[in-house]
């Protein structure tokens, strides 16, 4: 069982994972063998920064400059969770 984000975990996409953008959907997708994720929204801008360096906390601090006012800080940690137990982050 994965525990929750915490400040000390530095998501990074899977190994086996390959984030891409379809221009015909003008979608930004992740590609898993047999399976393809949409990332709709600020979620793109989410995981294009999971790139192993970064704490949550970090994470969180850049997307609440980046989206001043959104409640990143509640949002984030949980969707991270997520995507970790359904294989997308280690």
């Amino acid at each position: 069982m994965s525990t929750p984000a915490g400040t000390d975990w530095r998501p990074a996409l899977a190994p086996a994972l390959m984030r891409r953008h379809d221009p015909v959907r003008d979608a930004d997708l992740l590609l898993l063998p047999e399976r393809v994720g949409v990332l709709s929204g600020s979620a793109n801008a989410v995981v294009g920064l999971c790139d192993g360096t970064r704490a949550v906390a970090e994470i969180v601090e850049e997307l609440a400059r980046r989206f001043p006012g959104a409640p990143v800080a509640t949002d984030v940690p949980p969707f991270l969770d997520r995507l970790r137990e359904e294989g997308w982050l280690r």
